[in-house]
């Protein structure tokens, strides 16, 4: 088997096997770390030796010798160790790689919702869902959020602490809990993809495997709670957003807007199932912001150009958005359709409403609209100025260096002596 195939396979099988090893053990601070080790022992062998015949059941039984071995290495855990002796290793797994059954799908769900537990820091719930549910390693998870090692490990050894401390047990939430908690688990697939679409930090704009493991989860997800709109709008959303990935970027790795992209290049089967699903969800109600999002997601995908885009349409939705989650993000997005409808300056006085939002007028967004808008009216020298403005405040390099190139673009010859 291939070292991709390999980890493809561990990284689906990662859940399934944490959540047998916890289901049976309880401890999910220990399981975590045997199931690991066991993951870590497979990349090792399966490469060399060959694949065992039931992937599945290797894992959970070195996991399990491995969670007894982390007992008795504990002194002050001696008694547990003779509790955990007595127990019978799980029963092997009869499952086929790739198959999912429900007691799999079950364990995954609930290994989401115990990640996403409201007692945990957002940025613990992302580190730890990517470790727990993704079956990334500490490394990659620093190179996925481009944060130090040190400080993944942290996060994750402050949450499983906290879960430890809170004894959340390992079990599906009620249906109280569940509503209480999805949004949650929704805000953290979100982030996730978004950091992997639209990376803040580092070289490169976007991270496509980051964005692809938070599909995959809100797969999971949807599976789970397939009546649920806004989970089905979430799932629709991602895919929709990650349909123009292989577009937004030239072969230098330099940004290119969408107006400029090359629609060819833009994925039609994800574009038919995000449509599928957005148009299945949205006469279910009660609509949610994720539904939204993916409505306007799909406006813009079915278009075939820019000009050709029904901006009326995604005026109108952007105006449902702002009924229902109105923040600055929503509003500045919405200025934007705002002028490809009714001109520039329309577009402009909605962001002179914006400029006293310390949530957003400090924003590279927040500038880098002001100054398309701006230069849409003709005002080179407000809109070079605004794109450096946006420029100094971007932390990613291929964002800064795109709006030093559109602040360049606008320099009056004449003025430079050229």
């Amino acid at each position: 088997m291939l070292a991709a195939q390999t980890e493809d396979l561990l990284r689906r099988l990662a859940p399934q096997v944490l959540g047998a090893v916890v289901r049976r053990y309880g401890n999910f601070d220990l399981a975590e770390d045997a199931t690991q080790e066991a993951l870590v022992a497979a990349t090792a062998q399966w490469p060399r030796d060959g694949m065992p015949d039931n992937p599945k059941g290797w894992l959970i039984t070195i996991a399990a010798r491995r969670l007894t071995d982390l007992l008795r290495s504990d002194q002050a855990r001696r008694r547990r160790e003779d509790t955990v002796a007595q127990w019978a290793n799980p029963k092997p797994q009869v499952s086929l790689p790739g198959e999912t059954n429900p007691a799999d799908l079950d364990d995954t769900l609930i290994l989401l919702f115990m990640c996403c537990h409201q007692s945990l820091s957002v940025a613990s719930q992302i580190a730890l869902t990517l470790r727990a549910v993704g079956g990334l390693s500490t490394a990659e998870i620093a190179r996925a959020l481009l944060v130090p090692e040190g400080a993944v490990t942290r996060r994750i050894t402050r949450a499983k602490r906290s879960i430890k401390d809170s004894g959340i047990p390992f079990a599906p939430p009620s249906a109280t809990e569940r509503a209480g908690r999805l949004d949650a688990v929704l805000r953290v697939l979100y982030l996730i993809f978004n950091e992997g679409y639209a990376s803040t930090t580092g070289p490169e704009l976007q991270r496509a495997e980051v964005a692809s493991e938070a599909i995959r989860l809100a797969r999971t997800v949807h599976m789970a709670l397939p009546q649920d709109s806004e989970v089905t709008g979430l799932l629709a959303l991602l895919l929709l957003t990650h349909a123009r990935h292989r577009a937004r970027t030239g072969p230098d790795g330099s940004l290119i807007p969408m107006s400029e992209q090359d629609r060819t290049l833009w994925d039609p089967e994800a574009i038919a199932e995000g449509v599928s699903l957005i148009t299945d969800a949205l006469p279910r109600g009660p609509t949610g912001p994720y539904q939204v999002q993916a409505a306007i997601a799909a406006v813009h995908d079915e278009a075939p150009s820019s000009e050709l885009t029904d901006w009326p349409q995604i005026v109108a939705l952007y105006e449902v958005l702002l009924g229902i989650d109105r923040n600055p993000v929503v509003a500045l997005n919405h200025a934007v359709a705002v002028a490809m409808v009714r001109g520039p300056q329309a577009g402009l006085d909605l962001l002179a409403d914006l400029e006293s939002d310390t949530r957003v007028n400090d924003d590279r967004r927040f500038h880098a609209v002001r100054g398309h808008l701006l230069e849409m009216v003709g005002d080179r020298q407000a809109a070079r100025e605004t794109y450096e403005a946006a420029a100094r405040r971007a932390t990613n390099l291929r964002q800064q260096r795109y709006l030093h190139a559109r602040a360049a673009h606008l320099v009056d010859p004449l003025s430079t002596g050229d």
